[in-house]
């Protein structure tokens, strides 16, 4: 039987991955990535992130269900890696006025990417990878394409965070709970006695407490004026890096007959735009940095398709089509056309194109 690598957190979906695979036959390891160096003055919060203090927590409770599994544990030590591919590309983003997601980027430079670099450089042998995200991978019979298709449990459908993952990467993964629901999951963990694993706190995306300033320096965070979409200033803002289209609250401005978004933010400039609610609608977005999946390259005609715009956005029914190279920088460029205004739409976050459960491609939001 191969060999599979599993990426083991020491949580509930990680955990029962492993033991599904290892009770139908494979034989299995875990591997963990070390990307903690302490060099932020983050508090600990007792509770798991993808990044901060509490690291060394989860790395034993990782090496404890390992040992329960009666699987080899590896821990892959990936620090340096992490603070160029993750905080150094988060931090660029916000100073450049946009709002990137840093799991999606860490998914595929890391977590799919250096995590099992390292791992085979380490001596490492396995032949796929497997983590516990809701997902689904399959192969088209007619073009040999890795096709990446939405969980069954679509609550806890995590398509829209793997949505970078490259054909070579999907070639090598497997899903075990993609056709699962999160309570099958947490049922099975308990019908095995990890009544410990299955109540232990969901982990937190990124810095466990959300406090990103501490990723920037005090001339990161120069003040500048908030203005209106009529160019009328109105206060001061703190440093354009604490702030994100769509935000109302912290923007420090009262006496406001209407409550004031964010509805764009200026780097050059250094200034944040506000708006009514009614600003924050728009019907088109461009992307760039486009990464297809099921398709093989942009549709030649126009196509539509259900378009996600953020993790927690429904997706909504959408038109594509290429319209060759964006003015800055000079990459290829798809258009959306939304068939209603969408709120919010955030340059720097990823948009990601559906066909019903398929994932056809995703791309970063522009403009």
């Amino acid at each position: 039987m191969p060999t599979i690598a599993v990426g083991l957190s020491g949580g509930v979906d990680s955990s029962v991955t492993a033991w599904l695979l290892k009770q139908q036959g494979y034989k299995v390891i875990g591997l963990t990535m070390q990307i903690w160096d302490g060099s932020l003055p983050l508090a600990d919060e007792g509770r798991s992130g993808c990044y901060g203090p509490g690291e060394p927590r989860d790395i034993e409770a990782a090496k404890s269900l390992a040992a329960r599994l009666g699987i080899p544990h590896h821990v892959v030590p990936l620090a340096p890696e992490y603070a160029t591919e993750v905080l150094d590309y988060f931090r660029e983003e916000y100073r450049s006025g946009r709002t990137p997601n840093p799991c999606v980027r860490c998914n595929r430079s890391m977590k799919f990417g250096l995590l099992l670099e390292r791992a085979r450089a380490m001596g490492i042998a396995f032949d796929k990878f497997a983590t516990g995200h809701y997902a689904q991978v399959d192969q088209d019979p007619a073009s040999g394409r890795w096709r990446l298709r939405r969980a069954i449990d679509t609550a806890k459908d995590q398509t829209y965070f793997l949505s970078r993952l490259s054909q070579a990467q999907l070639s090598q993964v497997i899903f075990p709970l993609g056709a699962m629901t999160k309570p099958q999951v947490k049922a099975i963990a308990r019908e095995i006695g990890w009544d410990d694993v299955v109540d232990k706190p969901e982990s937190q995306n990124f810095i466990e407490s959300k406090d990103y300033g501490v990723l920037f320096s005090d001339c990161e965070q120069a003040q500048g004026p908030i203005v209106d979409t009529t160019g009328k200033v109105l206060g001061q803002h703190r440093g354009i890096v604490n702030y994100t289209v769509g935000q109302r609250k912290g923007l420090g401005l009262g006496g406001t007959a209407d409550p004031l978004y964010v509805v764009r933010i200026d780097a050059c400039a250094n200034t944040v735009v506000v708006g009514s609610h009614s600003e924050l609608f728009s019907t088109r977005l461009t992307a760039t940095d486009m990464n297809w999946i099921s398709l093989a390259s942009a549709p030649g005609q126009p196509l539509h398709v259900q378009a996600k715009i953020r993790q927690q956005h429904k997706e909504a029914p959408a038109t594509i089509h290429d319209i060759g190279q964006a003015s800055a920088p000079a990459t290829p460029a798809l258009e959306t056309v939304f068939d209603e205004p969408q709120m919010s739409i955030t340059p720097g976050q990823v948009v990601v194109y559906y066909d019903n459960d398929l994932v056809l491609g995703s791309g970063l939001i522009a403009s």
